[in-house]
């Protein structure tokens, strides 16, 4: 399938399709990325959902030995996100200062992405939803990145944050979701989830079958519950109109 195939199918679902499927393939965490929440055009209400391969941003501490990049990525980096694409920005753990803003939806807006994931805090919320542009984030924040961070690289690999900080705590970094330049992102008011590339294939058959099997169960409980209801209703008539009684 084409990576344009495998985007319009996955519109079909939602992100808690994609974790099952995950799951079974056994994914840690069904891809969960834990702690990013939908802040715009509503916060964690509407309709809006997001499917798209991953384009990268990775900001850390300005004393990292990492080499700045080039250019700042709002300034460059943002133009080369192709259509259809959702940016992810990752930024060190417990970093206080917004690494996204106003500017930089209005930027990827108008090249196509479809959204914009931000491991770490957001700033301009009343302008990210009158664009009606879809961003996921950990929290809200004022202060602008340059005073603590650089960006050291563009669409590379980037671990999700929080939980590397978590992992560092428990002396554990071997399973750390990673999050590549062309994986797929989901996110709607569920959360948001990472389908690594070269399992999409293999997921999509699961994520169908696991929902016609939903669908049948939903149907099953719905006419078991009708005839509850009309069991009810038709001995109620029969007393009389009366309410059945506990013994």
């Amino acid at each position: 399938m084409s990576q344009q195939d495998i985007i319009k199918a996955l519109q079909d679902y939602t992100s808690c399709d994609v974790s099952d499927a995950l799951c079974k393939l056994k994914y840690r965490n069904g891809g969960f990325l834990p702690g990013l929440t939908l802040w715009s055009p509503q916060r964690q209400d509407g309709p809006t959902k997001i499917v798209g391969p991953a384009y990268t941003v990775k900001y850390v501490p300005l004393d990292d030995p990492a080499p700045k990049h080039p250019t700042h990525y709002h300034a460059t980096q943002i133009d080369n996100v192709p259509a259809g694409a959702v940016v992810f920005v990752s930024a060190p753990a417990g970093t206080p200062n917004a690494v996204y803003g106003g500017l930089m939806s209005t930027q990827a807006r108008a090249l196509g992405a479809v959204g914009s994931v931000i491991d770490g805090r957001f700033r301009d919320v009343q302008e990210q939803r009158a664009l009606g542009y879809p961003v996921f984030a950990r929290d809200v924040g004022t202060a602008p990145p340059a005073p603590l961070l650089k960006v050291a690289g563009v669409n590379v690999p980037v671990r999700l944050q929080q939980q590397q900080q978590q992992q560092q705590d428990e002396g554990d970094e071997g399973m750390l979701l990673t999050v590549r330049p062309g994986d797929y992102l989901i996110g709607d008011a569920n959360g948001v989830v990472v389908l690594p590339a070269e399992v999409a294939e293999q997921a999509l058959p699961l994520m169908k079958k696991q929902v016609e099997a939903d669908e049948k169960m939903a149907e099953a409980i719905q006419g078991v519950w009708g005839s509850v209801k009309l069991a009810r209703s038709s001995a109620r008539k029969s007393r009389g109109g009366t309410r059945w009684k506990r013994c």
